[in-house]
């Protein structure tokens, strides 16, 4: 760009422009250099300079507000001068040569590269106001049509570009979905209208129209022997296998029709129907199946035996799935029953609601109109087992024990109730969990009901069962195992328990018949009302005859024998410590307590045992553990008088104690003084015996003491003598390895230094040889270069230029001395002379080492 300089002078460049506004006629116009613009003052320069736009080839650019030229190309003014612009307007301007921006032109695309469309790809183009095209076809505003490559697209400003679209490549076992966005013909010459849907099968790229668009890829499914599709019609049409469809229709398409299919517009692939394969040990039943003219017959089954595969058609539904063909041991069985007439293949005419049952060894694969019930297995049962069988016509309950039975088809598994409690017990051992109480917690193990109800009867144990429907009871004793029929049931048991007895705390279905014991408390009263609280346990069997059976049941004639034998022991002592006092119950308790239960005999001696006629129960023994009074005030008495007792004869085994003991106290003092006399007699042996050791230490003391003196005098003085010897011999050896390491230093020292020096010697030597052998060299060198004859002259030449000097000036002779010294005649004449002749210098080594 040019300089601006004071004098406002602009220097335009070539290919440079600028706009300059006259402010007086308001009228802007365009300079264009190359020039030097001298601006007035009335002017002013509102642009630039700025470079000319320059398109390049294959480029253009957009100029809006364009100026009007006419028909010779040729900007038009207006009156004032101003260039006449087209507003609103667009011009596209191509390659060309640099041109400038009149003023009021505005770029307003910059310079773009044409667009080139590859092959397979297009330009949808729109219209935006009418005009017509080179070849006459005319165009209104709003038509799209495509320009389709290859090819390089020249804008126009009457149409815009939509959007650049690439063909669709459509592979093999592909199509594409195209929809109609208005009413157009397609590439196949065939009127779409709008919204309407097509499928384009053909391999290859595939450009969609101005008014079409791709809806999606549609990939082929691929059909095998075990694949199927199931399709749906979403209208009334003709498929691609030629047969008509009505809307809503279903079906299957199958290998057989072809390899792989391309769903149309008008339907809809439902889902891939796998194909089913049955076994020769397989079977199926089809329900609604599709009939020979192709429609499906509601309500009805079909039975499919394999080996064999297939398709189930649209509509048609698996009942229970692939269903195993039945195949049955010798010990299984079928129940059947029919839910159709029909006639079996021996010939039998079977009835709706008929059952009957088949065994093995066989297959069996039931028909439609036969329901399979059950499938029963042979129970093997060992003898101490057993099941319980109903028979659903008659309702009768049978056990089976100890054989192996299979149910037939009017017999079922019973299940015996039993009550909770009875449940419980049977989940316990009679005898090792006697003394356990029942836990909310507890989980008991799940019984099988229609098992018979077996229970191990301990030894020494019994168990009463009632037969309901005989009425009548059995008594078992153990060791033995108890079996239920259907209609029999345990005799519960429940007895006291805890101390004071509390009745219905222990529950059992056991007896045990003893010998065991229970203990109680009870409170009696004496004839001096004092109110005592006993604590007593009774030993206790059952005496019974096992042959008897009448005898037997006698065991559970008494529900809760433990609380009726204590109320009845107790009522038996109350009554006979009522009639005694507080001292005499005290004093003979046991006697009294015994003699109440068990009775006198007719020789007035306590009976041995005491029996209860109603259930045989034996009470052997009691033992009294424990007697306390209720009453305060008795307790208060009874442990004073217990404590009084208690302070008597402890004071009379403190007496004893206090007796024995000074006896013992003078026997050990006697004992005592005589072991004195003798540790005495036994101290002055030792006194005697220690003043003559001590006699003789004090006599081996003195004498190893002077000894021990002498002695320690002698080694001192023998060390010191011994350390002062090695003393002076460390010194002198310290101070000869001083010498002998002076001297080696000394030694290294001067050999160092005599090697120095003899090298040096020999450095001087090598280099006054080399020296010599240089001046030999140089004056032999010097005296062939002068020649003999040179050197002769020049030996001459000093006396003879002497004497001719003398002739010259005619003196015969000069002479001058003290008359002391002798007179060189010589140099006295070259002192009187000058030194004419060249001196010979004296070469010093020296001088030749820098």
């Amino acid at each position: 760009m040019a300089n601006v300089n004071a004098n406002s002078v602009y220097r335009i460049a070539p290919y440079h422009y600028i706009h300059v506004l006259d402010q007086n006629l308001n009228v802007t116009r365009l300079e264009i250099g190359p020039k030097t613009f001298v601006k007035q003052d009335n002017e002013k320069v509102v642009l630039g300079p700025e470079k000319m736009i320059t398109i390049p080839p294959r480029h253009y650019c957009v100029v809006e507000n364009p100026a009007i030229k006419d028909q010779e190309k040729k900007i038009q003014f207006d009156e004032s001068g101003q260039v006449k612009l087209a507003f609103a307007e667009l011009e596209i301007r191509f390659a060309r040569e640099p041109f400038p921006l009149y003023p009021g032109e505005i770029l307003k695309q910059n310079i773009t590269p044409l667009r080139i469309l590859p092959a397979n790809s297009a330009l949808r183009l729109k219209a935006i106001l009418d005009f017509e095209e080179e070849n006459g076809e005319k165009r209104v505003a709003g038509d799209e049509w495509l320009f389709e490559g290859p090819g390089t697209y020249i804008p126009r400003k009457e149409v815009s570009v939509e959007e650049q679209i690439r063909a669709t490549t459509i592979k093999p076992n592909q199509a594409i979905r195209l929809r109609a966005r208005k009413e157009c013909t397609d590439r196949n010459g065939k009127e779409r209208v709008t919204g309407e849907e097509w499928v384009v099968k053909k391999n290859g790229a595939y450009l969609p129209g101005a008014y079409e668009e791709v809806v999606s890829v549609v990939d082929a499914y691929v059909l095998t022997e075990k694949r199927a599709l199931h399709m749906r019609s979403l209208r009334t049409f003709t498929d691609d296998f030629g047969k008509k469809r009505l809307n809503g229709e279903e079906w299957l398409i199958t290998l057989d029709d072809t390899e792989t299919h391309i769903p149309s517009v008008y339907e809809e692939v439902v889902g891939v129907v796998d194909v089913t394969t049955l076994s020769s040990r397989q079977y199926a039943v089809i329900l609604d199946p599709i009939g020979e003219d192709g429609k499906p017959q509601l309500g009805k089954k079909r039975l499919i035996k394999g080996e064999k595969s297939f398709f189930l058609q649209p509509g048609e539904k698996l009942e229970k799935g692939i269903q195993d063909v039945f195949v049955l041991g010798e010990d299984e069985g079928l129940i059947l029953k029919c839910i159709e007439a029909f006639e079996d293949e021996n010939k039998q005419q079977k009835s709706p609601g008929d059952r009957w049952m088949i065994k093995g060894p066989t297959d069996y694969v039931p028909p439609v109109e036969v329901e399979v019930v059950t499938r029963r297995k042979a129970i093997p049962l060992d003898e101490n087992e057993g099941i319980y069988v109903r028979d659903i016509k008659s309702g009768k309950v049978r056990a089976i024990v100890g054989q192996t039975y299979m149910l037939n088809q009017d017999e079922e598994l019973w299940e015996k109730q039993l009550p909770n409690d009875v449940e419980k017990l049977l989940a316990k051992d009679a005898l090792a969990e006697r003394n356990t109480r029942d836990s909310k917690n507890d989980t008991l193990k799940a019984r099988v009901k229609s098992q018979v109800v077996t229970y191990r009867v301990p030894h020494n144990g019994a168990v009463q069962v009632y037969d309901y429907k005989e009425k009548k009871s059995r008594v078992v004793f153990g060791p033995d195992l108890v079996m239920l029929g259907p209609d029999e049931q345990f005799t519960l048991i429940s007895i006291s328990g805890d101390v004071p007895k509390k009745p219905n705390v222990i529950k059992a279905l056991c007896l045990l018949l003893g010998p065991d014991f229970f203990t109680d408390i009870i409170q009696i009263e004496t004839s001096d009302h004092a109110r005592l609280s006993l604590k007593l346990s009774y030993s206790w069997y059952f005496k019974v005859n096992k042959e008897d059976d009448k005898e037997a049941s006698k065991l559970f004639n008494v529900p809760d024998f433990v609380g009726d034998a204590c109320k009845a022991v107790a009522s038996r002592i109350r009554g006979a410590v009522a009639s005694v006092g507080f001292d005499d119950f005290h004093k003979n308790s046991a006697k009294i307590i015994r003699a109440s239960v068990f009775g006198l005999d007719e020789a007035g001696s306590i009976r041995k045992e005491f029996t209860f006629k109603q259930n045989n129960l034996v009470i052997t023994s009691i033992d009294i553990q424990a007697v306390e009074p209720v009453d305060q005030r008795t307790r208060d008495s009874l442990q004073k008088s217990v404590q009084l007792a208690i302070e008597i004869t402890t004071n009379s085994q403190e007496a004893t104690a206090k007796h024995e003991a000074e006896r013992a106290e003078q026997e050990a003092r006697g004992k005592l003084e005589r072991q004195k006399i003798l540790d005495e007699a036994e101290a002055e042996k030792a006194r005697r015996a220690l003043l003559e050791l001590q006699a003789l230490s004090a006599a081996v003391e003195s004498t190893g003491q002077a000894k021990a003196e002498a002695q320690s005098r002698a080694e001192a003085q023998k060390i010191e003598g011994e350390a002062a010897v090695e003393q002076a011999r460390l010194k002198a050896d310290a101070a000869k390895i001083e010498a002998q390491s002076e001297l080696e230093r000394l030694t290294h020292a001067r050999n160092a230094e005599l090697g120095y020096v003899r090298e040096q010697n020999e450095i001087e030597i090598s280099k006054q040889t080399q020296l010599s052998e240089v001046e030999v060299n140089k004056f032999k060198k010097m005296v062939d270069a002068i020649g003999a004859q040179t050197l002769r002259e020049m030996a001459t030449a000093g006396p003879d230029l002497q004497v001719k000097m003398l002739q010259a000036l005619g003196l015969q002779s000069t002479l001058i001395t003290d008359g002391s010294n002798p007179i060189n005649l010589f140099n006295t004449a070259n002192g009187l002379i000058g030194n004419f002749s060249p001196k010979k210098q004296k070469h010093n080594p020296e001088d030749d080492v820098d």
